[in-house]
């Protein structure tokens, strides 16, 4: 696969805790030179990002990042916060610990009122692979097919591992047709890139598939 369809495919991601602005507007300069799905950012950038890029490049967020076990009152508002300033992606994570209690009406009913907030914005549904069991992925993947969100997501990047191709495999054999893909976290190399892509994943959240574009200019 040409470099150039998979970085079609990436959400280029900054979230570290010290980004500054410069750096943000950077990662901006880069997710459209280089043609990528979006960029990935802290929210509280979002709206000086959309001014910046305008319709050039789509804006995605995270919120109940990276722990998840915000309210879902206080999710809602970070979602409907981040479109109001410009977002067009949300990235949201799941409460975990109710995962770990079987707490499944639950969990799809706040992606569901998340969902709402983000006011016809797309949601993609992290819920950090490395936590859990697949028994409890399986059980997600249900949550997240039946709650309108369009993504599930394998992970934050900020836990104690990131996406697999066994994950990606999983959730491809267990989400609605509806519902599409996004692996993120470590993807550090174009092999590894393809291989996430051929098992299901339509989107790649990471940086280094830029840089390695850069690499070879």
């Amino acid at each position: 696969m040409d470099i150039s369809e998979i970085l079609k495919k990436c959400d280029h991601t900054l979230l570290s805790q010290t980004a500054t602005w410069d750096e943000i507007r950077a990662v901006c300069d880069d997710g459209m030179k280089y043609h990528t799905a979006s960029v990935c950012i802290p929210a509280s950038f979002v709206k000086r990002a959309k001014e910046y890029v305008g319709d050039k490049l789509p804006i995605c967020t995270v919120i109940g990042f990276p722990n998840g076990y915000d309210t879902t009152k206080a999710k809602c508002f970070m979602a409907s916060d981040a479109v109001e300033n410009g977002a067009d992606e949300v990235d949201m994570v799941i409460n975990i610990g109710w995962a770990k209690e079987g707490k499944w009406d639950a969990i799809t009913a706040e992606i569901a009122a998340v969902k709402v907030a983000c006011g016809g914005k797309l949601l993609k549904v992290i819920i950090e692979t490395c936590l859990l069991t697949d028994e409890e992925k399986i059980a997600l993947c249900k949550c997240v097919s039946d709650s309108g969100a369009e993504y599930i997501k394998t992970s934050t990047g900020f836990s104690k591992a990131g996406a697999t191709f066994h994950d990606v495999e999983l959730f491809a054999a267990h989400v609605a047709t509806h519902v599409k893909i996004k692996a993120a976290g470590g993807i550090s190399s174009l092999e590894d890139a393809e291989k996430f892509i051929e098992l299901g994943a339509s989107r790649l959240g990471t940086s280094r598939i830029v840089k390695l574009a850069k690499a070879m200019e």
